[in-house]
């Protein structure tokens, strides 16, 4: 039996692949850009939500917290594209900077 589990996992580990498919930077700031704007989108749907049902607890806190994530998200999406060696889109890369900002700095 124990020869049998040996041999087992011996034929796994010559079997399987040796190459381990690792994250380049590139993957790294696209799901780092991915993350951060879904995360702020959602605070900002909460906060949405709270305010339409008469609740403005911790509003202001939460609409910044929202705002750094989606200018960071902004910051790793243009590292993105520097990394694939293509122009980003500066005018909407811009567009949403300013939308960000002014829900920062409107509370």
């Amino acid at each position: 039996m124990r020869r049998f589990i040996f041999l087992l996992i011996s034929l796994i580990f010559i079997i399987s692949p040796n190459q381990i498919l690792a994250e380049t930077s590139l993957d790294s700031y696209i799901n780092d850009f991915y993350s951060k704007s879904n995360e702020a989108s959602k605070i900002l749907k909460e906060i949405e939500i709270n305010l339409k049902e008469g609740s403005r607890k911790n509003v202001c806190s939460r609409q910044r917290e929202a705002a750094r994530l989606g200018l960071l998200a902004n910051k790793s999406l243009i590292k993105a594209y520097e990394i694939e060696g293509t122009e980003p889109p500066m005018k909407t890369i811009k567009s949403s900077q300013k939308r960000w900002e002014s829900i920062l700095n409107k509370c």
